[in-house]
């Protein structure tokens, strides 16, 4: 185990998937069966019921009924474990095969689909995707196969890169609040569509926010979904259909 006082002689750690050592084995002291996969395994399960800001090691151990000291055989840090838990959920995405180059809307679509699933399924990894460098080997396969599919697109190699930007950071941010209000209308009770209820039955009491909602009835009656997951579902169809009619204008721009 690293002690505080050597990682403070030495760099600073830019990565777990950096480190210039082998994986710790099980030494003969640790509980029997325990292993990095199973503590990253526990790990994901504890951020996705209690969130990052309650997670901790003492609470792993306690899920895997160890001593947090034991989990120093397999991770220096929280943050290594942390790291390790977002490549895992970067491992749930189904990748497309971009060998067509005809198919690029299609893959790059599968791709989007893809990367909003894993944010609202886990709400945690928002906030570690520009903490770390996701260079984990599920983070750079998805990423490979992100440039892949843009090479397809026709876009100059200048501007292949903003094209993964319009796309992916709007996802990020598309996925990051549909995850976070999942989350909160968890933690009230209520689904989707009973908070939204609840909300607007609010809001039609107060003058100023009941002419905000009249003003906007218009296109909001227009966008249809009889559900809050149905109307955020067209919200996403159609935006992402903007984003690849961008890239379309752009590339046929030269």
């Amino acid at each position: 185990m690293v002690s505080a006082a050597d990682r403070a002689k030495g760099p600073a750690r830019t990565s777990v998937w950096l480190e210039d050592r082998a994986e710790r084995g099980r030494r003969a002291a640790q509980p029997a069966g325990l292993d990095r996969a199973k503590i990253v395994e526990a790990t994901t399960r504890l951020l996705d019921a209690e969130g990052a800001a309650k997670f901790s090691m003492r609470r792993l151990a306690a899920e895997l009924e160890v001593t947090a000291m034991s989990l120093y055989w397999y991770v220096d840090t929280k943050d290594d474990l942390l790291e390790l838990a977002l490549d895992a959920a970067f491992g749930e995405t189904s990748l497309p095969d971009a060998d067509d180059p005809e198919r690029w809307r299609e893959q790059l679509r599968a791709l989007a689909v893809e990367y909003r699933t894993v944010l609202v399924r886990h709400p945690w990894m928002s906030g570690m995707v520009g903490t770390f460098l996701n260079v984990g080997p599920n983070a750079m396969a998805f990423s490979m196969s992100l440039q892949r599919v843009m090479r397809n697109t026709g876009l100059p190699p200048r501007g292949q890169t903003g094209g993964i930007s319009a796309v992916f950071q709007f996802v990020y941010g598309f996925g990051t609040v549909e995850g976070n209000f999942l989350t909160h209308c968890r933690s009230a009770g209520m689904t989707e569509d009973e908070y939204i209820r609840q909300a607007l039955g609010s809001m039609k009491g107060d003058p100023n926010l009941k002419r905000y909602l009249n003003s906007s009835s218009d296109i909001t009656d227009a966008r249809g979904g009889d559900t809050v997951g149905e109307a955020r579902q067209r919200d996403f169809d159609y935006a992402f259909d903007l984003l690849v009619a961008g890239i379309e204008a752009m590339a046929a721009r030269g």
